[in-house]
C-alpha cells in the first residue's frame, strides 16, 4: 500500500461506556467505519453481530454489521455517529420529545414483534431470561455495592433495613409475568441520532423480560432530567401505540412499571458504586444521586418498602 493510501486512513479511540470492549473510529477516505475489539470478560459481546442482524430483521433499526471475526473479538460495523440522545437533554422540549417519541416507537417494535420472530424461542444468543434468581442478584447488587461499597454501611445494618422478604416477594412476582425481548440497558447513551431518526446500540443484553424494564431504563434515566410531566407524556404516546389511540392501559400495568423502575435503578446504583469504586471509574459515582432520587420516588408508590425508604433518606 503507498504511502498516500495510508494517508487516507485515520483511526482514533472512542471512550465509551463500562461494558470493557474497546472501540476505534475508522476513517478510511470519505468513509467511516467502526472498529470494535471485545475479551472474553463479557461472554454476550461475542453476540452482538448476531443480535444486531436479528433486530434489523424484525424491523428495529440498528447500525449495520460488517465484519466480525469471533476468535479475535474484531467487529466492523456501520459508523451511525456519537449523537446521542444524551446530547440533546438541553434542547427544548418539543424537540427532545420528538426523538423520544421516536426511540420509543422502537422500543414498541422490539416488545411486540421480537419475541414473535420465527425461531424467536430458540435464539442462542439472548442472555439469561429475567427470573427471580436474575432480580434477586440486582437487589443484592445495589445492596453490596452502592450501600455497602459506596455509602459504607455495614452488612448487618443493611440486612436489617432492606426489607429483603418484600425484595424477594417483588422478584417472584415479576418473574411469574409474560416476557418480551428486551434491550435491558435502553437509556439516553444507547440511542444514536442521525438525520432526525433514532437507532440503538449497546444490545447485546438481549434478553426475554418485561417491557416496563427498558421503559423504566428510559424514562428514569440518571444521565437525563425529565420532569414527571414528561416522563407521563412519554408513557402515554409508548401505551398509545401498544393499545391504540384513547385505549387505557392495561390493569396492573402501571404497579408493574414501578417495581421494574425499583430494579433498574437499583441495578444502575450497584453498577455506579461498582465501577466507581471498584474499576475506579470514578465518573459514575457522579449519578449516584440522581439514581438514588429517583429510586426514593419509586419506593414511595411500592408498599412494604417502609424500613428501606427509611435508611435511603438518612443516606
Amino acid at each position: 500500500m503507498s504511502e498516500k493510501s495510508l494517508a487516507a486512513v485515520h483511526v482514533a479511540p472512542i471512550e465509551k461506556g463500562g461494558s470493557g470492549r474497546k472501540f476505534w473510529r475508522m476513517r478510511v477516505g470519505a468513509q467511516s467505519l467502526i472498529l470494535v475489539h471485545y475479551g472474553e470478560d463479557r461472554p454476550e459481546n461475542r453476540h452482538y453481530v448476531a443480535i444486531a442482524r436479528f433486530l434489523a430483521g424484525v424491523g428495529v433499526r440498528v447500525p449495520v454489521t460488517h465484519f466480525h471475526e469471533e476468535a479475535d473479538g474484531l467487529i466492523i460495523m456501520e459508523d451511525a455517529g456519537d449523537n446521542d440522545l444524551w446530547g440533546h437533554r438541553s434542547d427544548p422540549w418539543p424537540q427532545r420529545r420528538a426523538l423520544y417519541q421516536r426511540t420509543l416507537d422502537q422500543a414498541l417494535i422490539l416488545h411486540t414483534q421480537a419475541h414473535r420472530a420465527p425461531g424467536a424461542k430458540s435464539l442462542k444468543f439472548l442472555q439469561p431470561v429475567f427470573d427471580a434468581a436474575l432480580y434477586q442478584w440486582e437487589q443484592d447488587y445495589f445492596l453490596e455495592h452502592c450501600l455497602g461499597r459506596h455509602f459504607g454501611l455495614k452488612p448487618e445494618t443493611i440486612e436489617v433495613h432492606c426489607d429483603r422478604p418484600r425484595l424477594h416477594e417483588i422478584a417472584a412476582h415479576l418473574a411469574k409475568q409474560p416476557r418480551v425481548l428486551v434491550h435491558r440497558d435502553f437509556q439516553s447513551q444507547n440511542i444514536i441520532v442521525r438525520d432526525g431518526e433514532v437507532c440503538l446500540i449497546d444490545f447485546q443484553g438481549l434478553r426475554p423480560g418485561l417491557a416496563q424494564y427498558d421503559l423504566a431504563s428510559l424514562l428514569l434515566d440518571p444521565y437525563v432530567t425529565l420532569t414527571a410531566a414528561e416522563r407521563e407524556e412519554l408513557l402515554a404516546h409508548y401505551l398509545s401505540g401498544l393499545h391504540g389511540p384513547g385505549r387505557h392501559e392495561a390493569p396492573g400495568f402501571r404497579s408493574l412499571y414501578d417495581l421494574c423502575a425499583m430494579q433498574r435503578l437499583m441495578q444502575a446504583l450497584g453498577a455506579y458504586g461498582k465501577l466507581g469504586h471498584a474499576d475506579a471509574r470514578t465518573h459514575f459515582l457522579d449519578h449516584i444521586p440522581a439514581a438514588l432520587a429517583s429510586l426514593r420516588e419509586v419506593l414511595d408508590r411500592i408498599a412494604g418498602t417502609e424500613k428501606l425508604r427509611a435508611l435511603l433518606a438518612s443516606l
